[in-house]
């Protein structure tokens, strides 16, 4: 019923914005995998509210519960269930919006599919939703990097019309988080924060892009035709609440190329490597990994849910005008994110451990 996402590392999130809590249970992790439940709440933190004066003033400490699959601070193979208990939520706010369809909210189309939703804070549509994503997510980074190697970064890319610098074969996590925005391009990042600030003052929202990179992926990841790596990331980034593109490598941009200015052209390194010239394919060739840096980029829409006054009809059709009440982030692109790195980390470790189920299992001599 799309609550459910990957092949072998699959996991399954569940619980609304004002409920009892939210959370996810992940079937197919590896045992013996040396878990830490603070590692988790690392991660966590990064995505919760509240966590600065250009996100949502809601409180919660997102504090992360191991209920199943761990003992003795280590993976059993079997289902990992973890619990963030809901706190600091205020379902009266939303009370108008519960005959009342929020502009390019997904209240009317809820109510189109089910016949009834959840009206308090937007329900399984709120981005509280993706708790348990970046909780799963910080067990696959902990997979990818002890099995592989791999390493994801995710910063703000743009915000608005604001772009920032960055270079992803060498940005990291101390640079991204050193200021609220998460953009490491310490000249645009002030101008991001005032930008958003004002534009929070003024009752309104805005967009922007978040980059994200995969450094030390080895080569033969993916599989063709229908489950290509960029095909798998795509989804999975773009199942994220708000956003509303995607590119790898050259993008949209790549059209404008011929093929002779665009082909990554091959050579052979010191260590006798075969690696690319260039990386305008992103890292990702034939829907299989090349062994080169996967670089991406998510759009992101405004927020919806905004305090200006907007037209709009409630659920029997009667227009009406709605100035949205609750607690909201006029600009989602920082706590994005910590859930665009964990949509990726997913993708990876679910195509790591079928890779290696498929192509690992008979030796070259058999």
């Amino acid at each position: 019923m799309g609550n459910s996402f990957g092949h072998l590392f699959r996991v399954t999130t569940f619980g609304e914005s004002h409920g009892g809590g939210v959370g996810v249970v992940i079937d197919g992790c590896p045992p013996k995998l040396n878990i830490d439940v603070s590692e988790i709440q690392a991660e966590l933190d990064r995505r919760r509210p509240g966590q600065s004066k250009i996100s949502t003033p809601r409180k919660e400490t997102d504090t992360c519960e191991i209920l199943s699959g761990v003992f003795e601070g280590k993976t059993l193979g079997t289902p990992i269930a973890m619990l963030v208990r809901n706190k600091d939520t205020r379902p009266q706010d939303y009370s108008e919006m519960a005959t009342t369809y929020r502009p390019s909210h997904a209240d009317a189309t809820y109510d189109a599919k089910y016949g009834l939703r959840n009206w308090q804070g937007g329900g399984r549509s709120s981005a509280r939703e993706t708790i348990g994503r970046v909780a799963a997510g910080a067990i696959a980074k902990k997979i990818l990097k002890q099995v592989v190697g791999i390493e994801i970064v995710g910063y703000v890319k743009r915000i608005k019309d604001l772009e920032g610098i960055v270079d992803p074969e060498t940005v990291n996590l101390e640079q991204v988080e050193s200021n609220i925005v998460r953009c490491p391009d310490h000249e645009c990042a002030p101008k991001m924060i005032e930008l958003i600030e004002q534009i929070r003052n003024q009752g309104d929202s805005i967009g922007g892009v978040v980059e994200c990179v995969a450094r030390n992926v080895p080569k033969g990841l993916g599989s063709p035709v229908f489950d290509k790596l960029e095909a798998d990331l795509a989804k999975g980034v773009m199942s994220l609440p708000a956003s509303k593109g995607f590119e790898i490598g050259s993008g949209f941009a790549g059209t404008l190329l011929s093929g002779s200015e665009h082909n990554d052209e091959y050579y052979t390194d010191e260590q006798g490597t075969i690696r690319t010239v260039s990386n305008r394919s992103g890292g990702i060739q034939g829907g299989i990994s090349n062994g080169e840096n996967i670089i991406l980029r998510v759009a992101f829409k405004p927020t919806a849910t905004i305090r200006k006054e907007q037209r709009t009809v409630t659920r029997e059709g009667e227009e009406t005008m709605l100035a949205a009440k609750g607690r909201h982030d006029p600009c989602v692109l920082p706590r994005a994110v910590p859930m665009v790195e964990a949509m990726v980390a997913l993708v990876m470790c679910d195509h790591l451990l079928r890779h290696q189920g498929q192509c690992g299992t008979l030796k070259p001599e058999d």
